[in-house]
């Protein structure tokens, strides 16, 4: 039966609805919650993408963190750097010094050689056997004192004919053959030279003179004053550096702050707006009730629309959204790992091992020949060691989920390790090792233990802190 009859808000009975009316108010509310409902079903997408946004919004903060962390550690490191190279340079000074003064000491007595050799001139009194004639013949090859030449030594003739004859080097290059010089007159020749030469280095000075010593001490005090100003300038410029970080880290925030607080405002607009239209639908689903509490059943074809209509969401079941705010000043929770806090590369060591132990297994080398049980169950501890290792290990060395080994971890490994060892101890029947075998055997269980301990301590407070 339809009640086709409606009561006004004035208490008069209206007009009796005809069929087609309340059919038509009937699929008016229909279609109008099954529209709302079709946008609705968007929310669970945007309510994704909202949480893809504040992942995404973490990272990019966490990255500017992680980037400034490095520029400031490159600051401090460059700061380092540059300051035990000035110190090391201001206490090389010393050093310097008595180089520079042992170099000029050195370019000095040279000169002096050279001068005292150049004004040593060759005559036919000083040299035996060599008489005024072979001096004008050395004189007419530019020879005239002991300055002009270094040594003599022997070679073929100038002409190709002929033994070997006695060359005179000059000192500017080039060497001379004078006839009449041969190995009697040349060795005197050489020996009036050698005399020359240490009669100059006698004369020459073996002290700076006091005003050269003090150009040097200026020239090295000048550059400890310079290398000084700089050691002192240099933590200006670190900090200046700094300053400059730490603006560039700020202006990033900023920006990333500004538009992350845009997004959460059109987020929130958003829900808003998707809080108004579940709270939309309830009405128009309170509305089809009391319309069919009213006037009853509309016919078959409405009836499973309408049954459908009413069915209620799950999404609704949080409305009106409470969605704890987000401080866009802080860090987020699932901050990335700072650098320098990945698994080391020293767990390859145990993996390596337990992974050929997979292969060739324990008491099996050489001529040893291990019982089935052992064979199998020392490849099947191996690999099971290895397949955890790896499991630790791979993420832990990745940048995006980096991390620091299980505590336990280290003291398991060694004690699977002694395992296997003790293991390979007892099928070895050529030597006597039982007793150590034991040892090995008590301490590999106690490290398993121990390591099992500890990793069962972590782990509920590693998800306590993730949870919290």
């Amino acid at each position: 039966m339809i009640d086709s009859t409606t009561t006004q808000w004035d208490g008069h009975t209206s007009a009796p609805l005809t069929l087609s009316e309340i059919r038509a108010e009937r699929r008016r509310l229909v279609e109008a919650i099954r529209g709302l409902r079709r946008l609705l079903a968007k929310r669970h997408a945007f309510e994704v993408a909202d949480q893809r946004r504040l992942n995404r919004e973490a990272k990019q903060r966490n990255r500017a963190d992680a980037g400034h962390g490095r520029s400031m550690h490159r600051i401090a490191e460059k700061l380092a750097r540059q300051e035990r190279s000035l110190t090391r340079e201001i206490e090389n000074l010393d050093g310097k010094r008595d180089h520079r003064e042992r170099r000029a000491l050195a370019v000095l007595r040279r000169e002096s050689v050279q001068r005292t050799l150049s004004s040593t001139r060759l005559t036919a009194s000083q040299v035996n056997g060599i008489g005024h004639g072979l001096i004008r013949d050395l004189a007419a090859q530019g020879i005239t004192t002991a300055a002009y030449f270094k040594r003599v030594s022997w070679g073929k003739a100038p002409n190709g004919k002929g033994g070997e004859v006695l060359y005179i080097h000059r000192t500017r290059g080039g060497k001379v053959h004078i006839n009449g010089i041969g190995e009697h007159r040349g060795r005197p020749l050489m020996e009036w030279r050698r005399s020359a030469v240490a009669r100059a280095e006698a004369l020459a000075p073996r002290e700076l003179p006091a005003d050269e010593r003090h150009r040097i001490a200026e020239i090295i005090e000048a550059e400890r004053t310079r290398l000084r100003e700089e050691l002192a300038k240099a933590p200006l410029a670190a900090e200046a550096a700094r300053r400059e970080a730490v603006r560039l880290h700020s202006e990033a925030l900023a920006r990333l702050t500004a538009a992350a607080r845009e997004a959460a405002r059109l987020a929130v607009e958003r829900r808003a707006e998707f809080d108004a239209m579940a709270e939309r639908l309830l009405a128009l689903q309170a509305d089809l009730s009391a319309h069919v509490a009213q006037h009853g059943d509309a016919g078959r074809r409405l009836r499973g629309a309408q049954s459908r209509a009413l069915q209620p969401m799950a999404s609704l079941s949080a409305i009106p959204s409470q969605r704890r705010p987000v401080d866009l000043t802080k860090p987020a929770a699932a901050a990335a790992p700072a650098p320098g806090v990945r698994a080391g590369l020293g767990w390859l060591l145990p993996i390596l091992y337990f992974g050929f132990t997979t292969v060739v297994g324990v008491g099996e080398l050489g001529e040893n020949t291990a019982p089935v049980p052992l064979m199998i169950g020392s490849r099947l501890v191996a690999l099971a060691a290895t397949t955890e290792l790896l499991r630790l290990w791979i993420p832990r060395r990745r940048l995006r989920t980096a991390g620091r080994m299980p505590s336990g971890a280290g003291w398991q490994s060694t004690g699977v390790f002694l395992a296997l060892t003790a293991a390979g101890m007892f099928a070895d029947e050529k030597s006597d090792v039982f007793v150590p075998a034991c040892v090995i055997a008590v301490l590999a269980a106690f490290l398993l233990l121990a390591g099992t301990g500890l990793r069962t301590d972590s782990e509920p407070q590693k998800g306590k802190r993730t949870t919290a």
